[in-house]
């Protein structure tokens, strides 16, 4: 079996197994990949096996590569399209849009933190028979989504 560490940069005529391996996914994600568009299904020829070269692996890489800065699956697949590089506004937009989806998640895992914090100290700070803050709010819904969602300290019974 060959494959890319053990020959250096042949990355050419690879079986889906060396490719998947090449690629740093297992090959499952590459099937899976055609299924959904992300990936073309090379042609076999008469009793013969697929194989992939270099423009495949780049690809599964790039997938990768986006879907670790939170692109969906659909996403990828529009800037897939846009991969000749002469739609840098079209790229450039759809990277400006999930940068604002990122910073309204950090905003939003910024009031989770808040929240998550001062039930924690609630909890810390109870004193006698009192029932645990951090349940008790959890159960009281209301004021824990209020505070989620924005308003300013957390009441807790």
């Amino acid at each position: 079996m060959y494959g890319v560490k053990r020959y250096g940069k042949n990355l050419e005529n690879l079986t889906i197994g060396v490719f998947a391996k090449a690629a740093g996914v297992n090959v499952e994600t590459i099937r899976f990949y055609q299924r959904k568009g992300l990936l073309p299904e090379p042609d076999k020829p008469y009793g013969s096996i697929r194989r992939y070269g270099e423009a495949d692996v780049t690809r599964v890489r790039f997938v990768k590569s986006t879907q670790r800065l939170g692109f969906s699956l659909d996403e990828i697949a529009e800037l897939l399209r846009l991969e000749d590089g002469t739609h840098c506004e079209e790229a450039s937009g759809l990277a400006e849009h999930k940068l604002k989806d990122v910073r309204e998640k950090m905003a939003d895992l910024a009031r989770m933190e808040a929240v998550l914090s001062e039930l924690v100290c609630a909890c810390h700070a109870r004193k006698g028979n009192v029932s645990c803050p951090l349940i008790a709010s959890l159960q009281d819904g209301t004021k824990l989504a209020a505070s989620a969602r924005g308003s300013h300290g957390v009441t807790t019974p």
